[in-house]
């Protein structure tokens, strides 16, 4: 599966950031970036995104607007350092709000948010080992073992060791 994707923010280095994130995410495919909503709105239709990344605050017209103004908007990941539009974001059903200076971890997680949501299942999740992400399919798992703050994850192929516990957020 492949999410086409495009960025919209008026700063250089903010889409720059986002791109180099995108890189590594091999189920993104990256159709341009754009210093302003007015600037997509051009090419919206031809390139025809699945998924946006859009800041809010832009010159001429903001994101929040630009989502508004679209009968039939691409999916949505604000990318801001103005937490005060949250609810406003999530009332026009965006998959996900993230907050500048963006996170490689908390992008991969929106991601993964807005892959559930154009493939209906997940079959596999990231984790963190040896500062690299490994994608493990379920699957591919035969058991996890705890080991006081990490935990084993024992694969059909090999052994990964990442730093977390096994505590449920779902007691």
């Amino acid at each position: 599966m492949t999410i086409k994707c495009c960025i919209v923010d008026d700063e250089p280095l903010a889409r720059a950031g986002i791109e180099g994130y995108m890189e590594q995410i091999p189920y993104l495919t990256h159709l341009g970036s754009f210093s302003s909503a007015l600037d997509l709105l051009n090419k919206l239709e031809e390139l025809n995104p699945d998924l946006l990344f859009l800041d809010i605050q832009m010159p001429h017209l903001t994101g929040l607007d630009f989502v508004k103004s679209l009968n039939n908007p691409p999916k949505v990941i604000f990318t801001t350092a103005y937490d005060q539009y949250a609810l406003e974001g999530f009332e026009l059903d965006v998959v996900d709000y993230l907050m500048k200076p963006i996170s490689f971890d908390r992008f991969l997680k929106a991601t993964e948010k807005a892959k559930t949501l154009f493939q209906g299942t997940q079959d596999f999740f990231f984790v963190k080992t040896d500062k690299r992400m490994e994608k493990v399919r379920y699957d591919d798992i035969l058991f996890l073992e705890s080991m006081q703050n990490y935990v084993i994850l024992q694969l059909k192929e090999t052994r990964l060791i990442t730093h977390t516990t096994l505590y449920s957020h779902y007691t």
